[in-house]
């Protein structure tokens, strides 16, 4: 429910951004949000406490917000603390700021690695990643799992590429338990 609550503010989002030729601006916009939002705990108990109502949590987005960024943001904001969304307001800015990315062609990439990669390492990587994708630039990020053995594990949205030898020998281990003995 909550996937299908941020796809579909989040794409209204996106497609209002779209309609008003401000995609730029609004990606900048919820950029900021997301990191004041993230930096602002007690913020966020203030908006998702029940026992203040929608018209004061409103009146308090809005002075926050006015003058800051656009009034069309300020009005999708208004309208999820209406619609009782504001828990899911980080994914819904999430979902609105991947579908920026694909529109302009940007990948998002998760790498884990046995290993701390070097720069060289990365940039093969990442050289790699445009290659076989449709994206014409990537975002990466990377990160260290001693636990995978070797190799790694490359994630690009809902789609995984797993080299570690962890997963080889679990495959290996079922493949060998398959076998009956005589």
């Amino acid at each position: 429910m909550a996937k299908l609550i941020s796809k579909t503010y989040g794409e209204a989002l996106y497609e209002l951004a779209v309609e008003e030729n401000n995609v730029d601006e609004y990606f900048e916009e919820v950029q900021m949000l997301k990191k004041v939002l993230n930096e602002n705990k007690d913020f966020i108990k203030l908006m998702e406490h029940p026992q203040i109502v929608k018209e004061e949590k409103i009146k308090v987005m809005e002075t926050i917000l006015m003058g800051r960024v656009s009034k069309e943001l300020v009005g999708f904001f208004d309208l999820i603390i209406t619609k009782g969304r504001y828990s899911e307001i980080h994914n819904i800015l999430e979902y609105f700021v991947s579908r920026v990315k694909e529109l302009n062609k940007i990948g998002v990439c998760y790498v884990t690695a046995a290993i701390d990669l070097d720069d060289s390492q990365k940039m093969q990587v990442e050289e790699k990643m445009l290659q076989t994708t449709r994206y014409e630039k990537m975002e990466m990020h990377y990160d260290q799992d001693k636990g995978l053995i070797g190799g790694m594990v490359i994630q690009i949205g809902d789609r995984v590429v797993d080299s570690s030898i962890r997963t080889k020998l679990n495959k290996l281990q079922k493949q060998l338990l398959k076998i009956q003995l005589g």
